[in-house]
């Protein structure tokens, strides 16, 4: 597969088989994701992985808490995720056998910046792999609470940036539209 291959290809995946990964696999991805450009060569990143179910699970139904809590807000899409939030059987990380949360320090005044370009090197690295990922956005405010924090093992000092799941897909994500990008010229 060649680099364009994999920009066109990736998808975010919400389904995957109920198999395992290795931690070897995924040092491949997390070493991928470090190549990424950061700002002054600083590499503010920190990858904190977790690979348990109930852990997993646990941490899904505290970030459904804290969102509909009030996390949420307004807006267009509100409903429809509250309503995806309180369905029980919903797990937002998609039952995925591991969660790589890209985190760093809050002193950084570019952490979601480098963390962000290392998150796109860990996914196009996946994909390659033939794995899936999904950035989960669901899970970036209770993960940076002091509770979320803690349950994964992220320092209190730290920002958590990035919350990926991985693993095998248990079929291809369906190819989405897109759009032309806007460009202003200015000459």
């Amino acid at each position: 597969m060649d680099f364009e291959q994999a920009l066109r290809g990736r998808r975010s995946v919400r389904d995957y088989r109920r198999e395992p990964l290795g931690a070897d696999t995924l040092l491949k991805l997390i070493q991928a994701a470090a190549l990424a450009p950061s700002a002054m060569n600083e590499q503010p990143w920190r990858f904190n992985v977790i690979m348990d179910a109930e852990r997993l699970d646990r941490l899904s139904d505290a970030a459904k808490r804290h969102l509909l809590a009030g996390a949420v807000g307004e807006g267009p899409h509100a409903e429809h995720a509250k309503a995806m939030l309180g369905d029980p059987t919903y797990q937002i990380f998609y039952h995925a056998p591991a969660l790589v949360v890209i985190a760093a320090p809050e002193s950084s005044p570019w952490a979601v910046e480098d963390c962000a370009l290392a998150a796109q090197n860990f996914m196009l690295a996946a994909y390659a792999a033939g794995l899936g990922t999904c950035w989960i956005g669901f899970a970036q405010g209770y993960l940076n609470t002091p509770e979320g924090k803690s349950a994964i093992g992220l320092a209190q000092d730290m920002r958590a940036v990035a919350p990926l799941i991985v693993g095998w897909p248990a079929a291809p994500a369906p190819a989405v539209a897109r759009s032309h990008p806007k460009v202003e010229w200015i000459n």
